[in-house]
């Protein structure tokens, strides 16, 4: 099969389309047929950055050859001995082996069937990878770890990206009061999500147009959750999803507004990935798609990701 493989960290040109074996499945895995491929922003980091390689892909002993990846939408050719929830022919979509080795960008992929759910059949394999990753990040971070609620409002940063267009849209359908914080370009696309409110931050601080949420989401490196929480209320809830949250500033900050901070990473969740399964099929999430690259482009895939300026998400089609 082909797979696209990186030997060395470093930039587009490290990633190199190659012959592989196809995987052998586990008792609790099944082989896909991989028909679309979603793209982020961690795995151009991982691209980029050897000391990111033994934390996102934990390497066996000796290992020199990786293939990227996690998202996945595909067709189901073979089950483990084990996987009783999926058959041969089913198309699936999932996050796979996150954190790990997901080896998503080949033709086919070995994949626990505890990661997957079933896609649903009123949208394409293409929406389904999308909808994976940044689609269980925004679930996990507001149902789990936010526990957001009804009629709660919540500051989203980012809004119109791969996370933030997913977070709205599960806001929206628990309830709460969005916020959205975008650039000029974006204002529209956010406000056809049904967001209650937009701050154009090329143009307002947004802490000096909210100071009263109960919840920000924000996915921004840095020191950029300092101002965050200026824009909660005392007692409101933080989700960090680019920061560590140890630094001396932030819980001095923590300490004086009673915030409750926490910073999330996403996790492979089957229970989760029907979750996001439910509202595809019920249209009360959409995936957004920016661009679509074949296989062969995949490296063109990440520069578009790299640019930093996507609405939505960038997906690959195999």
């Amino acid at each position: 099969m082909k797979a696209i493989t990186f030997k060395q960290t470093g930039g587009i040109e490290n990633l190199k389309m190659e012959d592989v074996a196809v995987p052998d499945i586990k008792a609790n895995e099944v082989l896909i047929q991989t028909k679309a491929i979603g793209i982020n922003q961690i795995d151009t980091f991982v691209r980029k950055r050897p000391e990111l390689v033994p934390i996102f892909l934990s390497p066996a002993p000796g290992q020199d050859t990786f293939i990227l990846g996690w998202d996945i939408s595909g067709v189901v050719t073979a089950t483990g001995a084990h996987v009783t929830q999926f058959k041969k022919g089913d198309e699936v979509f999932g996050l796979v082996n996150f954190k790990g080795q997901g080896n998503a960008y080949a033709e086919y992929v070995a994949a626990p069937a505890g990661h997957l759910a079933l896609k649903p059949a009123n949208i394409s394999h293409e929406e389904a990878a999308a909808a994976t990753l940044a689609a269980l990040t925004a679930w996990q971070s507001l149902v789990h770890v936010a526990q957001l609620q009804k009629g709660e409002k919540i500051l989203i940063h980012a809004a119109g990206g791969g996370v933030g267009h997913y977070a709205v849209q599960i806001a929206k359908w628990l309830g709460a009061y969005v916020v959205a914080n975008v650039s000029t370009s974006k204002i529209e696309f956010v406000k056809q999500l049904g967001t209650d409110e937009v701050i154009d931050h090329t143009q307002l601080k947004f802490e000096e147009k909210i100071t009263n949420a109960d919840v920000v989401l924000d996915p921004i490196v840095g020191d950029h959750v300092l101002r965050s929480m200026d824009a909660l209320k005392k007692g409101g809830r933080l989700v960090a999803l680019m920061s560590f949250l140890n630094e001396p500033a932030i819980t001095d900050k923590i300490k004086e507004k009673g915030i409750t901070a926490l910073r999330h990473d996403v996790a492979s969740s089957g229970e989760d990935m029907q979750q996001i399964a439910n509202l595809l099929a019920g249209e009360q999430l959409r995936s957004h798609i920016a661009a679509r690259f074949a296989f062969a482009d995949l490296p063109q895939a990440h520069k578009a990701v790299e640019d930093g300026s996507t609405t939505g998400k960038i997906v690959v089609t195999i």
